[in-house]
């Protein structure tokens, strides 16, 4: 009987540990990774590129609360798959990569793939480790200590290189190369006087506010959130990814009023959310200068980070679901208002009912008006017919689909049409703003909710510029048979076209393309513009999906209930308008600072 070679070595501590999944892209040397992995029963899903497997992997992570396992070849590889890195670290997703290296013998001699990982991985992951080449005892290690790091305390990425000589050497012996998997999370509880202090800045508030961020839905604590909303009557508002730890269609959910109960807001209790660009820094004028902050989270490093008012008044480390509980318990009985006679509601919910109120109906009339004659879809009108359609041929309030959202306005526009009734239902760009995800978080989403049982219907809203970013993994959904339903909002550019006429479209190319340089901005394609009418859902068709072109009202409400059926991944081509009169901006710089710029 011949030795394993170390690729079977690697393969086995990954299944050792636990893994089910791998995400990557092969090659030399990390082929016979891959295959080992095949043999042992772990899923591999090969993708076109290394960036949408990075991806891939970090939602993965996120999704199902457990490490996503990359798998790169070296060099290129790694320059690829540094996408997925930054934004695991970013996100705080638990990700764990290793990739293929040269040989040692031929390091800084011109390698085939030659480069120093651990060098520039280093400052952008938690751990990044080469491990003794010929210790198959030390690689095992390396490996089941980097996906323990990843996991515990504030996740993120971290990375093993794995050179040449060992992936392909036979090993000797494979006695001493087992480890038991990763024992459960620690989930550290707060101190009893902490506990009280929140307790009695919650109870002095005037105007509280609970923010519930991605990291409570990744710490899987619901339960005692919703208990504490329950119970308190404390108003929240869910960041992107926040949604649907408590309902969507909860009373005290205050989305619809955002910028008025964060400005109007005394006392915040900070879950799981970082004060970071999508919450404004909680500077002002967004919110009071005077506003204290009662920040939990898993990271002590994070507590205070990006707080424009300073320290946050009252700090606590812990797992959010077990300080949650023990919250609950200390304010057993304790409601923040009395609302039994509406002439007694305090001002603070007045003024987030009002605003609510009149958002709402500001938002119902964009998605209730209909199409006019000759005229493209909106994108307030698409999304609501979509909605509408799922609603009648799905049950979304039972987590039966999860959304994908990707591209400026078609993330931002959507995020507050689609309601969330269950957390980890909706990926989007995330902490990181990245474009370029959204289709490899459709693998990550139909791999952890759909293996090795279906349970849920993948649907991604894609903007035309967004879908460019990786359009040739339809071909990995195809290949691995994942019926996920795609919508490209094809407004044919990046934020907004320039037109909706195609004449006029192709004659401001030619300004554009003109060496003469003299036409007026105007009468140009601007930098943002895209194909007029790509046909996008071509790219389903030439892998054996299913591609549907749509214009109208009719056709998207026939090609939504289509594709929902459908057993394969589809591509419905929504033209919409280009928007091009819309200004585009920061939500957070001030309309004074872009009147200097």
């Amino acid at each position: 009987m011949t030795n394993p070679i170390g690729a079977k070595v690697i393969a086995q501590a990954l299944h050792d540990l636990g893994v089910t999944v791998i995400f990557g892209l092969v090659g030399l040397p990390v082929t016979d990774i891959a295959e080992q992995a095949i043999d042992l029963g772990i899923r591999f899903i090969g993708f076109r590129n290394e960036q949408a497997c990075s991806y891939a992997a970090t939602a993965y992570g996120y999704l199902t609360g457990k490490p996503g396992v990359c798998l790169l070849v070296g060099g290129p590889g790694v320059i690829h798959g540094m996408a997925g890195i930054a934004n695991a670290s970013a996100n705080a997703w638990p990700t764990f990569f290793l990739a293929g290296s040269s040989e040692t013998s031929l390091w800084t001699k011109g390698g085939f793939q030659e480069m120093d990982a651990i060098s520039l991985l280093t400052p952008h992951t938690k751990r990044a480790i080469r491990p003794h080449v010929h210790s198959a005892d030390a690689i095992v290690s390396a490996i089941h200590d980097a996906y323990r790091i990843c996991w515990f305390g504030r996740p993120g990425p971290t990375f093993v290189d794995l050179p040449t000589d060992f992936i392909m050497t036979p090993v000797k012996s494979m006695a001493n190369c087992r480890r038991r998997p990763v024992l459960a999370l620690p989930r550290p509880c707060a101190t009893s006087d902490t506990i009280s202090a929140a307790v009695e800045l919650l109870k002095n508030a005037k105007a509280p506010l609970v923010i519930i961020g991605k990291g409570a839905a990744y710490a899987r604590a619901e339960q005692p959130i919703r208990a504490l909303i329950d119970g308190t009557k404390l108003p929240f508002l869910p960041t992107p990814m926040g949604k649907g730890v408590v309902p969507d269609s909860h009373a005290l959910n205050t989305s619809s009023a955002r910028s008025v109960a964060l400005r109007e807001a005394d006392v915040i209790l900070l879950l799981g959310a970082r004060l970071n660009w999508i919450l404004h820094f909680a500077a002002s004028p967004k919110y009071k200068k005077d506003v204290k902050i009662i920040q939990l989270d898993i990271s002590p490093e994070e507590l205070g980070r990006s707080n424009s008012t300073g320290e946050p008044a009252l700090s606590i480390f812990g797992d959010i679901g077990t300080v949650i509980a023990q919250l609950n318990e200390a304010l057993r009985g304790w409601k923040a208002f009395s609302t039994a006679n509406q002439d007694s509601t305090p001002p603070y919910l007045q003024a987030i009912r009002a605003s609510g109120q009149k958002n709402e109906s500001k938002a119902s009339a964009a998605a209730n008006a209909p199409t006019r004659p000759s005229h493209p879809l909106t994108f307030e009108r698409a999304f609501h017919i979509i909605k509408s359609t799922l609603h009648s041929i799905s049950a979304p309030s039972n987590g039966e689909v999860v959304y994908i959202g990707e591209g400026s306005q078609t993330m931002d526009i959507s995020r507050s049409i689609f309601p969330l009734e269950h957390p980890r239902q909706k990926l989007d760009a995330g902490t990181y703003a990245t474009m370029g995800v959204g289709l490899a978080y459709c693998v990550a989403a139909w791999s952890a909710y759909n293996l090795p049982r279906k349970t849920k219907k993948i649907v991604a809203l894609e903007g035309d510029s967004a879908l460019g970013f990786a359009a040739m993994e339809i071909e990995t959904m195809r290949r691995h048979e994942m019926d996920v339903l795609i919508f490209c909002m094809n407004n044919s550019g990046i934020y907004s076209g320039d037109t909706a006429d195609a004449a006029d479209w192709k004659a401001k190319q030619q300004r554009l393309l003109s060496s003469s340089g003299t036409s007026e901005r105007r009468d140009r394609l601007k930098s943002s513009s895209l194909m007029h009418e790509a046909r996008y859902e071509q790219l389903a068709e030439m892998v054996g999906g299913r591609g549907i072109f749509v214009r109208s009202e009719e056709e998207l409400e026939a090609a939504t209930r289509e594709g929902y059926k459908e057993g394969r991944v589809t591509v419905v081509n929504v033209i919409i308008e280009p928007g091009s009169d819309k200004n585009i901006s920061f939500a957070w710089v001030e309309k004074k600072m872009e009147a200097k710029m």
